[in-house]
């Protein structure tokens, strides 16, 4: 008696119900994900090629925030009008304080008129900038957990020409 051998068999895992649940879970994580930034939004205006005349009912000035640097980037001078207000951190602080000094209190309705702009040189670097951005729109309640915010409308100088 002669036993044939039939070789290896093959069991076939259907695919396609796989794929389906794969899609199915991976759309259900991206409706359920929530992404929150503590910070809140800015309203920042960047200037398209040449600087608009702006016209507001109101005519408040804009308070002039200078960022100036050396050749590498590194912050020299953090200027609010013509006030001085170092080059450290603390000055960032004092920024802010300056900001406070001028709209009164946070939640003030003239804050939504108060235009801040920040005057960069061009080598400042990116860290410089969002730091004064920050600072100009409000600060962190350490009670309450909440944003107070002091100016709303941020915008940026015409930029300045390399120091090369």
């Amino acid at each position: 008696m002669k036993v044939k051998s039939t070789g290896l068999s093959k069991v076939e895992i259907p695919m396609a119900p796989m794929i389906d649940i794969v899609f199915q879970l991976l759309i259900f994580f991206m409706l359920n994900l929530r992404i929150i930034a503590p910070e809140g939004n800015f309203n920042i205006n960047l200037p398209i090629s040449a600087p608009a005349n702006a016209q507001t009912d109101v005519n408040l000035p804009a308070i002039k925030v200078a960022l100036r640097s050396d050749r590498d980037g590194i912050l020299t001078q953090l200027m609010i009008g013509t006030t001085n207000l170092g080059n450290d951190d603390g000055a960032f602080d004092r920024l802010n304080h300056e900001i406070l000094k001028i709209i009164g209190k946070p939640g003030n309705p003239m804050t939504s008129e108060i235009e801040v702009e920040l005057d960069a040189d061009y080598e400042c670097q990116y860290r410089y900038t969002v730091k004064a951005i920050s600072r100009c729109t409000g600060r962190m309640d350490p009670q309450t957990q909440q944003v107070a915010r002091y100016v709303e409308k941020i915008k940026f100088a015409p930029p300045h020409k390399p120091k090369g």
